[in-house]
């Protein structure tokens, strides 16, 4: 349990972007940073801002680097390699939290491995890293309604209902990344895949 583990949350920058739902990535990194007790620093060889810590009992936590990319969704992979190059980091111990339209809102998913689902994010960052064996957290944001764009459903902000249980959930997310670090993938998927969404 001594290895390092990045954690990377998907997003966009700037303000036009933030309380979307591709962001939400971004959301669960700020709450983990609140959680490790430390602020964001830009990073000097990635495009990203990044916390170093550690997560689990004091003494025997296990250290974790926190990042949040500061380029635009699709361009992800450059800057997830460049941090995992720098910090020496294999693939199964990377987890990225990303938007998940293929899950229901509210719902946490915890996986390694497999097919991107059409998100262009985790698409850049396999192409780059050359491999899919990476763990992910999936925060269901729910599916367009019919006749409405992905991305456009993607990039504007959370309903009205949905902002009113978003801290549930990102603090949710929050939770099983923490579970990902200090128990695995087995123990966080026991436990999350058999939650209840959290419902608007």
């Amino acid at each position: 349990m001594s290895e390092t583990m990045l954690i990377v949350g998907l997003g966009n920058p700037g303000p036009t972007y933030e309380a979307t739902r591709h962001n939400v990535g971004h959301m669960v990194l700020d709450r983990l940073a609140e959680w490790v007790g430390a602020s964001f620093k830009r990073h000097k060889k990635a495009n990203a801002s990044v916390i170093e810590g550690h997560m689990g009992a004091p003494g025997t936590g296990r250290r974790v680097i926190l990042a949040k990319l500061g380029c635009y969704m699709n361009t992800s992979g450059g800057p997830v390699s460049a941090l995992a190059q720098y910090y020496g980091i294999e693939p199964e111990n990377l987890i990225v939290v990303h938007d998940e339209i293929d899950a229901q809102f509210g719902a946490i998913k915890a996986k390694i491995g497999g097919g991107e689902g059409g998100h262009n994010g985790l698409r850049d960052i396999s192409r780059a890293l050359g491999t899919k064996d990476y763990l992910r957290v999936r925060v269901g944001v729910g599916r367009p309604p019919q006749g409405r764009d992905t991305a456009d459903f993607v990039l504007a902000p959370f309903s009205s209902s949905e902002r009113k249980v978003l801290d549930d959930l990102v603090t949710s997310a929050g939770q099983c990344v923490e579970m990902l670090v200090e128990q695995g993938l087995v123990a966080a998927q026991q436990e999350f895949h058999s939650r209840e969404a959290i419902r608007p």
